[in-house]
């Protein structure tokens, strides 16, 4: 079977039961990691008055809920792994949603801002259309998503237990435009180091 046509179902269960035997490794190697480029991006384009209403999509074990609760925001989890869930309502005491990432029942226009940290990788390029979409409604008029994924050539398949699509900078555009979205910025990441050390493309979207 072409690994593009892959039945959803077994995407979801397969990459969700790869985070939920590995959560507690995952909080430890990931608990230390610096991403306040990254939500100092999001948070400075937002343009409502704080403090902000915001989604953080696949909130894993909740490092960076707690940072924006810290900042003095109102921070609202989602995770498919329920793990997650369970250990990202304990570190961070926020309200955190049990949703997979292909099966999503938000709010409409309810979040100032959505911080999609290593996450939406995760969706299948067919699927993607669909999820911005519903990400987009989920967004207040002119509210901003925040989406940092690790690059690539637009490969896509399994990848150490997980399915994940590796965009670059012209896909990943034309997918977000489509769906209604306004680039605000991107940026690669870590900072200061040459391109090729660089696996990761930030960017940030107003809701047009």
């Amino acid at each position: 079977m072409n690994e593009f046509m892959e039945p959803l179902d077994r995407i979801s269960a397969e990459t969700l039961g790869h985070y939920e035997r590995n959560a507690e490794a995952f909080f430890e190697g990931t608990r230390d990691h610096d991403v306040s480029q990254n939500i100092a991006a999001l948070l400075s384009h937002i343009r409502t008055e704080p403090p902000f209403t915001v989604l953080d999509f696949g909130c894993g074990p909740g490092r960076d809920l707690k940072a924006f609760t810290e900042l003095g925001h109102r921070a609202v989890g989602l995770d498919g792994a329920f793990r997650f869930v369970e250990m990202a309502r304990d570190y961070s005491g926020c309200e955190v949603w049990h949703q997979d990432f292909l099966k999503l029942d938000l709010p409409e226009e309810h979040f100032d801002g959505i911080f999609a940290n290593a996450t939406l990788f995760h969706v299948p390029s067919r699927e993607l259309p669909r999820v911005l979409g519903e990400l987009r409604a989920a967004l207040k008029p002119e509210g901003v998503l925040f989406a940092s994924n690790p690059r690539g050539r637009n490969e896509e398949g399994w990848n150490r237990g997980r399915y994940g699509v590796y965009h670059d900078l012209d896909t990943w555009r034309r997918f977000l435009t489509s769906a209604g979205f306004l680039e605000l910025e991107h940026y690669y990441r870590p900072a200061g180091l040459p391109r090729d050390q660089q696996p990761w493309l930030a960017s940030v979207w107003r809701r047009t």
